[in-house]
């Protein structure tokens, strides 16, 4: 784990971020983008436990180096504790993954990886909730309102402090589908900009 002074040497320079996505990544890709040429951050590498992952090709135009891993070393802290080190990483971002992250890595990187969930924490969270097993929930519950939450990861699922949360309406002709798209599409317009101001307020 990095040193306390290590990290403000970085603070100094670009910090850096590790995304960790598991499938497509296209919260991956809008990160990724969004970054590219930022002042104060750079992504400095895709993590995968899926060699096959359509984020790597992604990676690859935005010249960004791919450690591809087992799920037997996603659920190793100590590898990966080591491997975020090796690599200088100073903030974890979780888009798209869907490996549950070990409590000991959540506690030595605490408060410095985060997650983005598809509904209102702490409303439709917990194990097995993800893509459109969250969506299906909203609506068979009747509720009139979802969003997305950006939070930070502990060693439950879903239940780290939560940085942001931004909401939609859900219709009355709602269908996964249609509410897929969103939070699509607030997760395109916020999630780096959270991301970003965690950052920021390092630096204040």
């Amino acid at each position: 784990m990095p040193s306390t002074y290590t990290l403000y040497l970085r603070a100094m320079n670009k910090h850096r971020l590790a995304i960790f996505a598991s499938g497509q990544g296209s919260n991956a890709v809008n990160i990724m983008r969004y970054f590219k040429g930022h002042a104060q951050a750079e992504v400095a590498v895709i993590v995968t436990n899926n060699s096959s992952a359509g984020v790597i090709a992604h990676a690859g135009d935005y010249k960004v180096p791919v450690q591809v891993i087992s799920n037997d070393e996603a659920a190793n802290s100590e590898f990966l504790v080591h491997l975020c080190s090796e690599k200088q990483v100073d903030r974890i971002i979780l888009a798209g993954y869907l490996r549950m992250i070990p409590a000991e890595f959540a506690r030595a990187y605490d408060k410095r990886i985060i997650n983005i969930h598809p509904s209102l924490l702490p409303k439709f969270g917990g194990k097995g909730m993800y893509g459109d097993r969250v969506h299906q929930a909203v609506i068979a519950s009747g509720e009139k309102e979802t969003g997305i939450t950006v939070h930070y990861v502990n060693a439950a699922y879903d239940e780290g402090e939560i940085i942001g949360q931004v909401s939609c309406q859900v219709e009355i002709n709602e269908t996964p589908e249609s509410l897929k798209e969103k939070i699509s599409a607030l997760e395109r317009a916020n999630f780096p900009k959270m991301i970003e101001q965690t950052i920021k307020d390092l630096h204040a």
